[in-house]
This record gives structure tokens, C-alpha cells and sequence, in this order.
């Protein structure tokens, strides 16, 4: 099954795509920010999700990472 039809990775894939964009402008700013809008805009706005609510994030990182783990 792909991703697109199956929530829980779905979920996976968001969460992933979040942290790897936040990592990136963390490391190099001027990469992501340059492209604020367009198509490439959506890594930019995924960073800035990580940033702002990086706690929430993180709980669901871990969340995701017991279900992942411990379901069936």
C-alpha cells in the first residue's frame, strides 16, 4: 500500500518531511529561505512548522515511534 492511502504513513511521512526540513534550515538558513513561495515554499513553510511548534513535534515523533513499534 502507498503512503497516500494509508493514514498511519501518511502521518509518518508529514513528521519525517517536518524534521528533515527543520534540520536543513538549522544547519544552512539561506537554502530554505530563499524559495518562500512556490512549490519549493513548502519545505520553507515545514521548517517553520518544526521550529514553532517543535514541542508538539517531538511528542509526536515519539507517539508515532511507539506505535510504529508496538502495534501488531
Amino acid at each position: 500500500m502507498s503512503a497516500i492511502f494509508n493514514f498511519q504513513s501518511l502521518l509518518t511521512v508529514i513528521l519525517l518531511l517536518i524534521c528533515t526540513c527543520t534540520y536543513i534550515r538549522a544547519l544552512t538558513p539561506n537554502l530554505l529561505d530563499k524559495n518562500k513561495t512556490g512549490f519549493l515554499g513548502i519545505f520553507w513553510k515545514c521548517a517553520r512548522i518544526g521550529e514553532r511548534k517543535s514541542p508538539y513535534v517531538a511528542c509526536c515523533c515519539i507517539i508515532m515511534a511507539f506505535t510504529i513499534l508496538f502495534s501488531e
